[in-house]
């Protein structure tokens, strides 16, 4: 019984959920009411307030699914430039399977209406790790490394809206492909040259 209980709260969630990923592709979430997310997905207001306060709520709830799934996976992998293929492949990968799991709300948030303050938390969790675990092998006083880690990052953020929006999706296999490849041409060399040019 219990089981079948879960059954019917995941298929509610993820009704609501892909609702609200619609709606926030049309509007920001300020302009998104309860009243307007049920008549989209055709269930009860009080069925919402089960699981939810308010849309924000609901917002937040979802996020924090998504950056717990994200900081796992960052735990999960060392994420050492140096080490490229056996490290950052495994997690790139990962991350477009994330991305392809979640991807009307990944849409959503990262589309026009989204929510840029929790991109830029995502952003700043694989930036701190990297940059941290980089900092102990290059010199103290080589700032070059932020630009180009920001440059790789950023490229990956357009890569990624690209994909999503793409009617004919590539492959999370292909993505982390062209990912950890235009990567590794970006930093290898110049990793490699600064940990030469360290005394």
């Amino acid at each position: 019984m219990a089981e079948k209980v879960d059954r019917r709260v995941r298929k509610t969630k993820a009704q609501l959920r892909a609702g609200l990923a619609r709606l926030m592709q049309k509007k920001s979430i300020k302009e998104i009411t309860v009243k307007e997310l049920v008549e989209e997905v055709d269930i009860n207001r009080s069925t919402f307030y089960l699981h939810y306060t308010d849309i924000y709520q609901m917002l937040e709830s979802i996020e924090a699914e998504l950056m717990e799934e994200i900081t796992h996976l960052v735990a999960d992998y060392p994420l050492d430039p140096l080490n490229n293929k056996e490290s950052s492949y495994p997690f790139i990968e990962q991350i477009f399977t994330i991305l392809d799991h979640n991807k009307d709300i990944c849409i959503a948030l990262l589309g026009k209406n989204g929510d840029m303050a929790f991109v830029n938390r995502i952003e700043k969790l694989i930036a701190d790790t990297v940059l941290h675990r980089l900092s102990v092998r290059l010199p103290k006083d080589n700032r070059d490394i932020e630009y180009a880690y920001a440059f790789c990052l950023n490229g990956c953020v357009g890569m990624i809206k690209t994909w999503l929006s793409s009617e004919n999706q590539e492959s999370t296999q292909h993505m982390a492909e062209l990912t950890h490849k235009l990567i590794d041409n970006t930093t290898h060399m110049y990793l490699e040259q600064a940990l030469i040019a360290t005394p």
